[in-house]
This record gives structure tokens, sequence and C-alpha cells, in this order.
């Protein structure tokens, strides 16, 4: 007869094979049998965690720790699911109470140096990711995370020195295609900053759709040092990043079709990400965010018909007396840093209110569900399903942008593809925002016709969206009377 520990393993591996509903049937189904079972508590409540069931998550572990008090992971583990509730304090009594416990636990330093990190308190999150080096100093995760930092303070020569350890995570992967290099007779280098004049490079993205949109622009560049340029590219995304100048040949990228051949690139002198070009960039020159030009005059096109296709759809529906104005506001909820990046649609209130502003969602796939949630949603102009799906990955969105007097965003991919194209956008950041937006500022060297409006403290997003509308409107947001 299998033991609670079998059934509750059987369940785990449910769980590490992405069931997580088959896996909480499981871990409720101890429960239910044996209510006193702790382990069955943290397992329940890390299944919950992944569900972003924060709350939920919480009281498992809870429960699981009035069962037994001197349970390290349990501490560890409720101490991070408070800092996504932003309860900081109380999650830093967490990870004390687990690294009491089990002194030099890595897990709990490395948590504990986020939820300072994330809080705002820059220096004190240094302090605990050091202290989880001196345990384990080849820790990929906690150099990646250290690179990231340094990167975002400004400190751009420690921050791509550390930066590059994320190669060594699990995960972290190369095309299909530029992988098989690696393991050829003689593998094709990694640029990091050398003549380029009549030579070739391979460049592809690493990361988001954020980042292929943002940093696609890296191609100008090397095409000015004198390279030919081949790009790897999301097959949905080539209509649009096609239309960035410097590239010379596209090639989809096939990784994530399993089981099909591998599409052959073209012999080449280097490769790079597109960070990595980056990295090689600042490695020659000692600059980052260059490119003015491209931050001015924008790099990606969209077809005129389609642009003018929009501008007919919007145009019957708009209000010519006031703004019209696209808002996002929920990013990639799979993302470790989403619940400090995007807000609940109730949070733009204010801008909704103003008789100044008409709005239009351009919100896709996660958050939509707000709409219909919302009291706001009746307020809200929508686009009509199958945006999107016959020109590419972005184009007809990229279209409308060009039809909008501004947009209102939170950091999503929305954000690039606005400055890509150089439309008025106010982008809203959470309180330590992703590197390339640095600590302060409201304008960025990354695009002319974005304005930073930057949240004062954690979980509070009120004087951000404030700000927003006083740019917009010219009024602050309280004075504007309601549309009904």
């Amino acid at each position: 007869m299998p033991t609670v520990a079998d059934v509750l393993q059987r369940g785990w591996q449910l769980h590490q094979n992405g069931n997580l509903d088959a896996a909480m049937h499981v871990y409720r189904g101890v429960l239910r049998q044996v209510p006193g079972s702790a382990d069955a508590w943290v397992y329940l409540g890390i299944a919950q965690f992944d569900r972003r069931e924060f709350a939920e998550s919480a009281e498992s572990y809870r429960r699981g720790l009035q069962l037994r008090s001197h349970f390290p992971i349990a501490w560890n583990n409720l101490g991070n699911t408070l800092r996504m509730l932003g309860e900081t304090e109380e999650a830093d009594r967490c990870f004390e109470s687990a690294l009491q416990q089990q002194p030099g636990y890595l897990s709990a330093f490395k948590n504990r140096g986020t939820l300072w990190i994330w809080s705002g308190q820059i220096e004190r999150g240094f302090q605990w990711y050091e202290e989880g080096l001196k345990i384990d100093p080849e820790n990929a995760e906690l150099h990646r995370n250290l690179g990231v930092i340094h990167l975002l303070l400004g400190n751009y020569q420690r921050g791509f020195d550390e930066y590059r350890w994320r190669w060594k995570m699990p995960g972290v992967s190369r095309p299909r295609g530029v992988d098989a290099w690696a393991n050829s007779a003689m593998p094709v280098p990694v640029w990091h900053g050398q003549e380029l004049e009549r030579k070739s490079i391979c460049i592809y993205p690493e990361q988001g759709l954020g980042d292929a949109i943002h940093f696609v622009r890296v191609a100008a560049e090397l095409k000015r040092r004198g390279a030919r340029i081949q790009a790897v590219l999301p097959p949905a995304m080539i209509p649009l990043l096609s239309t960035a100048p410097g590239v010379d040949e596209i090639v989809p990228d096939d990784s994530e079709y399993a089981g099909l051949a591998s599409t052959p690139l073209s012999p080449t002198d280097f490769h790079a990400s597109f960070i990595e070009v980056l990295d090689g960039l600042f490695q020659s020159t000692g600059q980052v965010a260059w490119g003015s030009d491209l931050a001015k005059e924008g790099y990606l096109e969209v077809p005129e018909a389609l642009i003018r296709y929009w501008k007919d759809w919007l145009d019957q529906r708009r209000d010519p007396n006031r703004k019209l104005v696209g808002i996002n506001w929920q990013g990639n909820p799979g993302h470790h840093a989403d619940v400090y990046r995007s807000i609940p649609l109730q949070f733009l209130r204010p801008l909704l209110d103003s008789n100044r502003v008409q709005v239009i969602s351009l919100q896709f796939g996660h958050g939509v569900e707000q709409l219909d949630q919302s009291d706001l949603g009746s307020r809200v102009l929508r686009l009509p399903d199958g945006i999107d799906k016959t020109s590419g990955q972005f184009v007809d969105t990229a279209a409308v942008l060009k039809n909008l007097d501004a947009v209102v965003t939170t950091d999503t991919a929305i954000a690039h593809l606005a400055g890509a194209l150089t439309v008025p956008t106010q982008l809203l950041l959470g309180r330590v925002p992703d590197w390339r937006w640095l600590t302060d500022g409201e304008t960025t060297p990354w695009y002319a016709s974005l304005m930073l409006s930057r949240q004062a403290k954690l979980g509070t997003w009120d004087d951000a969206v404030e700000r927003v509308v006083k740019r917009l409107t010219g009024s602050p947001a309280h004075s504007e009377p309601s549309v009904s």
C-alpha cells in the first residue's frame, strides 16, 4: 500500500510536468485523508503559488507551519509568497526563520535579496545576494541577478560581466540552428565587439517579444560597421521585424517546433543574441543606449494601406473632440516580475473619467477579461476579434497605433512597439523597473516618444497615473468630470 510520501511524490511528478490541476487534486486528496500532513500543505502551497493564487498559497504554508514549526522550506516559501503580496517585513521575518533553522540555505538568501531589490532597497538586496555567493560562488542565478541590478543602476561593465552568467542557467538557450554550431568541429564564436568590416554575423532575440522589438535595432549599427546580417526571428514576428534597417537575410526560428529539422543557417563569422550585441557595442564604444537617430525617427514600418484601413475603422467610432488614447495594462502573467509591472484596469479609472480622452483597448489575451468584469468596460472601445491574425504578429496593432493620439501602457511589448513607431506614449513603471529604464528620469534615450511615470511606492499607482492624466489633459485627474 502506498505511503503518504509515495502519493505526494506522484503528485509532485504531475506538478513538475505542468499538470497543476491534477497535482492539486492529489494534494487535496491526501489532506482529506490526512489533514495533519504538513508536507501535503506545503505541496499544495507550491501549486497555488504557481497558479498565482498567492493568498491561498500563504494560508496553506501557514497551515503546514502550524503542524511543524521547524520547517525551513515552508518558511522560505511563505516568505516568497508574502513578497508577491507586498508584505515585505513579514516576508523578511520568514526568510530569517528559514535561515535560523537551516544556515546556508541558498534559496532563502536568493529570495531575501529579491525581496529587498523589488521593494526598492537595492543595497540591502545586494547584501543577501553577496551572502549567497559566499555559499555558492558559481551560482549562475545569483550572478545573473546581480548583473540585472548593476545594469539598472547604470554600472554597465559590472552588469554585463555578471549578466553573461545567464547562459549557464537551466532553460536559457539559443535557437536550434545556432546551438548546432556550438557542437560543430569549428564552433562559430560569439561576437564581443570584434572588427566587422566584410564579416558576417547571425543575430537573434533571446527573451520576450518586447525585447525582440526593442533590440532588433542592433542590426542597423552592425550594418554601419560593415557586417552582413543574418537574423533568426520568431516566424510570427517576421512581417513586422523584417522592416527594421540593416537585416540582409531572415531565417525563421523553428526551435519551438519539436521534431522538425532545423532551418539551415548561412555560414557566418560570428553570432550573438540581440542583448549580446549590446554588450559587444558597450565593450567597443563604452555606450549602451546608442542610436539617437533610431530613437527619434523610429525603425519599424507599417504598410500605408493598412494604416489607412485602420484610420477608416477608427474614424467611424472616435469622438473628434477628444484625444484617442490606447491603453494596455497587463503583461505576460508568467513573467517573474509581472506582479510588479502590470496593473489592474481599475487603476486607470482617472484616465477614463476624463472628458478630454476617449480610450481604446490595446489589451490582448491575458487581462482582456477585466473589461467585462469592470464597470469601466462599457467606456472602452475594443478592436475586433482576429486582429493581427492575417498580417503577422503586431502588424495590425502597429497600424492602429499610428492612428492614435497617445498610448498609456505598463512595461509590455506595446511600449516597445509604440516607441519603435515614434507614437507618443506614457509608460507606467513599477518601483524597480526593468534595467533598460534605469532608476530615475522621465525620458529615455531608447525612445524619443516615451515619457516615463514611475511608481513612488511599491503597490501604489495613484501618483503615477495622476501624472499621466495631467500630461495628456493638462488637468489633474480629480478635477475631471466623470463620463457616464
